[in-house]
């Protein structure tokens, strides 16, 4: 008699319709050993003010100008941008088609968060976190707005483990004279599920009456997959370890309730809500291990805000949606590595989601530094 499929047991692929790819899920791997690389502890104990930092207010950078002395978020062109503004010079003559040359232009921006040198956003109020997604909006605005930009990337890098240089709380804004690799992927796929026929759902619907992909997912999640993926979800948005989840902690953040194409179409009401579900998503990121949780977090959106109201709507296919892809896998010290199978063959993951968002809902909403002091 053949063995009854067991998921949290067995081997087996899961498909992820953003990237048209696939991930190995393995769960039987999650009781090897461990003799690996063990990482340093992350840092969880920094001063309020560090006089060496070049984010703290009234320092002065590295580039040698100077920050000024900001009570709430401070925002400033980034002093070694990997873009430059355009115009760009001409594409060379490629020696070979095989070989091709594309100028990009833009601009990078920094976001400091606070002016505490010691507080991430799962330590900010909510109204911190509030100023946060309005400089979000504006710069999105501001960088979408202008010629010739493409794409705006609005992203974080935390903790050392994932190359962040300065442990000052903050973000970035990248621009693009181009739609970078994988939001153009997802765009496709989303545009393609939304030409597409699907059979009748309850879920919310994108421009025109058509069907959206993460609209879709969403419902399914919230309503009727038994919520076993769900880490927490509030009046707007939901938070998931996704179905095709590739980091161990992965986490999927999506309104659930409307179609959203960007930020910038967010009630007030969104955004409050979006501050409370950020705080509480990452309060459980750092109580999972005791840890200042190391993770990169990027927002998708649409590419470009729309720059009348005449303007195509095209392109509002897209739906807001960020991704948190943490690096920790067992303890605060030991990380999932991209190696061997994953960069020669498919991507591939030891415990499974369901497993992973189990272990997030059981963490407490209170921070475990504001715990300590109880």
């Amino acid at each position: 008699m053949a063995e009854i499929f067991d998921p949290s047991t067995h081997p087996h692929r899961r498909y992820n319709p953003l990237t048209n790819e696939h991930v190995i899920v393995s769960p039987h791997r999650n009781k090897r050993p461990w003799l690996g690389q063990v990482e340093p502890p992350q840092n969880g104990k920094l001063p309020q003010y560090d006089p060496a930092c070049y984010l703290c207010p009234g320092n002065t950078r590295a580039g040698g100008k100077k920050t000024e002395v900001y009570e709430h978020t401070y925002i400033f062109e980034n002093d070694y941008a990997a873009v430059l503004p355009p115009p760009m010079p001409e594409a060379p003559v490629n020696p070979h088609h095989l070989l091709t040359t594309e100028p990009i232009g833009g601009d990078c921006d920094v976001l400091i968060f606070h002016p505490r040198h010691d507080l991430t956003i799962p330590r900010l109020l909510i109204e911190d976190i509030e100023r946060i997604i309005e400089e979000w909006i504006k710069i999105y605005v501001r960088r979408g707005s202008e010629e010739g930009i493409k794409h705006v990337q609005i992203f974080e890098n935390k903790g050392a483990m994932m190359g962040c240089s300065n442990p000052h709380p903050h973000g970035q804004i990248w621009s693009f004279t181009n739609v970078p690799t994988l939001p153009a992927h997802e765009m496709a796929n989303l545009i393609d599920y939304s030409n597409s026929v699907h059979p009748p759902s309850d879920a919310p619907r994108g421009p025109h009456g058509k069907p959206c992909l993460l609209c879709e997912y969403a419902h399914t999640e919230v309503n009727i997959s038994g919520a076993d993926r769900v880490v927490v979800k509030n009046d707007h948005w939901v938070a998931v370890v996704p179905w095709w989840a590739y980091w161990p902690f992965e986490i999927l953040l999506l309104p659930y309730r409307r179609h959203i194409p960007s930020i910038l179409h967010l009630t007030p009401e969104e955004k409050t809500s979006f501050a409370d579900i950020l705080s509480n998503i990452t309060k459980r990121y750092d109580n999972l291990f005791s840890c200042s949780f190391a993770y990169s977090m990027g927002i998708h959106q649409r590419p470009i805000p729309l720059s009348s109201p005449e303007e195509t709507d095209e392109d509002d296919v897209a739906h807001l949606h960020l991704h948190f892809s943490p690096p920790l896998l067992r303890s605060a010290t030991v990380k999932k590595f991209m190696a061997g199978i994953e960069l020669m063959a498919e991507s591939q993951r030891d415990i499974t989601p369901e497993q992973a968002a189990q272990r997030l809902r059981e963490c407490s909403e209170i921070h475990y530094m504001d715990a300590a002091k109880e």
